[in-house]
C-alpha cells in the first residue's frame, strides 16, 4: 500500500487592519499548513498559532516531525479512525491534530470524488451566513471598518464597559444584525450592567462575557440575561459541552481548539441533544481552515467564518463571499487550491 506524503510549512499572514480583542493586538496571523498526499491527490489542513494558548508554529513543526514516520505509514481508510490514531499519537495537541484531521477529511473526500459536505452527509446550500468581525479600535476607525465592509451581520469585539458606546455608534450607523464578543473581558458586575444596554441596542447574542472558569457566575447570568450567551473559551473541547449547557445558551466551536472536524461533529450532536445553539467560529484562518467550516455550515445556527475577509493576504482560493453567504467550488474535498504565499517549490499537487 502506498504511503502518505506529509508536507508542511509555516507563514505569517497580514491582517487588513490591526486586529484587537480583549486578548491583545496583532498585525499578522502565524499559521501552520499541512498537506497529506496519496495517489496524486492532496488534502490540506490548517492550524493558526495563538499566543494566549501558548501554541507556536515551531512547536507544531517539532511535534509533527517527531511523528512523521508513523503518520506517513498510516493507512487512511476512515477519517474518524485517523483522528483517533492522532489523538493517541500526539495527545493534548489539539491544534496540530486539527490541521491533520482536516487534511485527512479533505484527502478522503477527494478519494471518494465528492465534496466534503456530501461525505459528511450534509446538503447544500446552507441557510447559515457568516458575520464580519470588527476589532476593538477608536470609534472613528471602527465606523470606518463598518463602512468599508457592508455586511448583514457584524460581530463587535469588546473589552470594557466603555465599549458599549462603540456598539451604540455602530448601531446608529447600520440596521444589520449585531453580535458582541467580550473574550472573557468582563466581571459579572460589568455584565449585569452591560447586557440590558446591549439588549436595547438589539444585540442578538453575546460571546464569553466572563472568564472561562466562572461557571457559577455564568449560571447566575444566564438566568437573568435577555440575550443568548454563547460559550467560546469555556468550550474548547468536547468534554466541556455538557458543562456549558448550565451557564450558556449555545456554544461556539473552533476546529483548531477542539481538534478538528471529527470531534466538532460530535460536539454539534451533543449540543443539539442539550437544546443549545451551535455556532462555529474563526481563529483568523486562511481559506484552508475556513473552507472546512464552510462545508459544515448546514449543521450550524450561526457562523463566524470571516478569516479570509480579515486577512490582507491568503494562501489558497476556493471560497467566495456574497453578502454573508459562503460559496464553495463544489469540487471534491475542500475544493481549494494553493496560490500566493507558499513555499517557492510549490505545495501539494
Amino acid at each position: 500500500m502506498a504511503m502518505l506524503q506529509l508536507r508542511h510549512y509555516s507563514c505569517e499572514l497580514e491582517f487588513e487592519y490591526p486586529f484587537t480583542t480583549a486578548k491583545g493586538t496583532k498585525t499578522h496571523q502565524p499559521t501552520f499548513i499541512v498537506s497529506l498526499g496519496l495517489g496524486g491527490m492532496y488534502g490540506y489542513g490548517e492550524a493558526p498559532a495563538i499566543s494566549y494558548y501558548n501554541i507556536t508554529t515551531a512547536d507544531m513543526v517539532a511535534s509533527l516531525e517527531s511523528k512523521r514516520t508513523m503518520i506517513e505509514r498510516y493507512a487512511l481508510i476512515d477519517p474518524q479512525r485517523f483522528w483517533h490514531f492522532l489523538h493517541h499519537l500526539i495527545p493534548g495537541q489539539h491544534f496540530l491534530t486539527a490541521a491533520l484531521d482536516i487534511a485527512g477529511w479533505d484527502l478522503f473526500a477527494q478519494m471518494r470524488r465528492m465534496p466534503l459536505y456530501k461525505l459528511l452527509g450534509l446538503s447544500w446550500p446552507p441557510t447559515t451566513i457568516t458575520d464580519y468581525t470588527i476589532g476593538i479600535d477608536e470609534p472613528a476607525a471602527m465606523l470606518h471598518k463598518l463602512q468599508q465592509h457592508p455586511w448583514p451581520v457584524y460581530k463587535i469585539k469588546c473589552a470594557t464597559p466603555a465599549d458599549v458606546e462603540k456598539v451604540a455608534l455602530i448601531r446608529a450607523n447600520t440596521n444589520a444584525r449585531l453580535r458582541v464578543d467580550a473574550n472573557e473581558g468582563w466581571t459579572i458586575d460589568d455584565a449585569r450592567k452591560i447586557l440590558p444596554e446591549l439588549a436595547l441596542l438589539g444585540v442578538e447574542q453575546v460571546e464569553q462575557p466572563l472568564h472561562r472558569d466562572a461557571w457559577e457566575e455564568m449560571k447566575e447570568l444566564k438566568a437573568t440575561s435577555a440575550i443568548p450567551l454563547i460559550a467560546d473559551e469555556s468550550c474548547k473541547t468536547e468534554d466541556e459541552v455538557k458543562k456549558c449547557a448550565e451557564g450558556f445558551h449555545g456554544i461556539n466551536i473552533k476546529l483548531t481548539k477542539c481538534g478538528g472536524i471529527t470531534p466538532a461533529m460530535r460536539m454539534v450532536k451533543e449540543a443539539r441533544t442539550l437544546g443549545m445553539r451551535v455556532m462555529m467560529g474563526s481563529m483568523s484562518e486562511s481559506t484552508v481552515g475556513t473552507a472546512a467550516v464552510a462545508h459544515m455550515l448546514p449543521l450550524l445556527d450561526d457562523a463566524d467564518a470571516d478569516g479570509p475577509l480579515l486577512l490582507k493576504e491568503d494562501v489558497a482560493q476556493g471560497l467566495k463571499y456574497d453578502n454573508g453567504q459562503l460559496l464553495i467550488t463544489g469540487a471534491p474535498g475542500l475544493g481549494i487550491r494553493f496560490t500566493g504565499k507558499r513555499p517557492a517549490n510549490g505545495f501539494g499537487g
